[in-house]
């Protein structure tokens, strides 16, 4: 597998999130997401990206995954496992004990993060809101 340390180009990126069911994004907004996330993984077939996970937060104690998308030809080979551990490494290696580490988990990703440990938040009191701005 190649997993990479780094990010999608813009192109890669938008058309990964509107190929894999996520909200889909212009290139606008795809520019600052990669340049101020704090850590990015992506998976690369045949100089490919068919993959991609990032991290954002505050490198002390907050990190938040965001983006974790496979295209559906690739998805059940690991790849979208192989992101998270790797992101959750760059997390252990960096941030001092007892970091939050948090994500949005839509239905297909929850098996892979539950297998990994996360839970809902609602379970520790609390629970994800958002605003919704025009």
């Amino acid at each position: 597998m190649d997993l990479r340390p780094q990010p999608p180009s813009v192109a890669d990126y938008v058309h990964l999130r509107a190929t894999c069911g996520l909200t889909p994004k212009t290139p606008a907004q795809a520019e600052p997401a990669i340049r101020n996330s704090w850590a990015w993984a992506t998976v690369w077939v045949e100089e490919r990206v068919v993959a991609m996970g990032r991290v954002i937060g505050d490198g002390g104690w907050y990190f938040h995954i965001a983006d974790m998308a496979t295209l559906p030809e690739f998805q059940r080979r690991g790849y979208g496992r192989a992101i998270l551990e790797h992101l959750l490494e760059r997390i252990q290696a960096a941030a001092p004990d007892t970091p939050w580490i948090t994500l949005f988990a839509d239905p297909p990703g929850r098996p892979l993060y539950a297998s990994m440990g996360f839970l809902p938040t609602a379970s520790h009191g609390c629970e994800g809101m958002e605003l919704t701005w025009r």
